[in-house]
């Protein structure tokens, strides 16, 4: 059985509590940055991916290194299929979304993909001229909030050593319960804080 079925997938991506304690649509989901800048989140819908080849040219090496634990410099269709909401009912992924001169680019992506019926593995990454504005924090807020809402409470990521914003994000929002090392990466499981 899919942690996420139909019935509750669909009430899942509709309308969960958001960490400020109001209410947090599929479609929107306002919040402000450290800037003052005004962000949108949004669940992407089953096999869009429109937003994720939008962010794409807009992580450099680095970036995409410290994400995907590689530097690729195209998007392989095989990590798209990863990265977007799919049919299976089992994964999801959130956008940030800025709207500036009319337009709105996406600044931020949060996966997540359930390993079992109370655990998920995520991933967060935010497009360079946008990090250390509260982005991702924001954007890991709101995935751990949605998959409580149907029953996943541990979360797995898998973080390079160096990758120390990551590792602070992880102890402003999270209390770590596991972390199993493989080389230079880890495997940090994480409940929310």
């Amino acid at each position: 059985m899919s942690v996420f079925g139909s019935d509750a997938l669909s009430a899942f991506r509709r309308t969960f509590t958001h960490h400020g304690g109001g209410t947090v649509s599929e479609d929107r989901d306002n919040v402000f940055l450290s800037n003052g800048k005004q962000v949108r989140l949004r669940f992407l819908q089953q096999g869009e991916d429109g937003p994720i080849r939008e962010l794409w040219p807009h992580l450099s090496p680095r970036t995409r290194y410290l994400r995907f634990l590689s530097i690729l410099s195209s998007l392989p269709d095989s990590l798209l299929r990863r990265l977007i909401s799919d049919n299976d009912r089992r994964s999801m992924a959130i956008v940030a979304e800025h709207d500036t001169e009319g337009t709105s680019i996406v600044i931020g992506l949060a996966n997540l993909g359930a390993v079992d019926d109370e655990s998920a593995e995520v991933g967060l990454v935010v497009r360079d001229d946008w990090q250390r504005q509260r982005v991702g924090t924001e954007l890991a807020r709101t995935m751990m909030l949605a998959a409580e809402q149907r029953g996943i409470r541990r979360f797995i990521g898998h973080v390079l050593e160096e990758n120390v914003a990551m590792r602070r994000l992880l102890k402003n929002i999270a209390v770590v319960v596991s972390a199993k090392p493989d080389g230079n990466v880890q495997e940090i499981a994480f409940v929310r804080r």
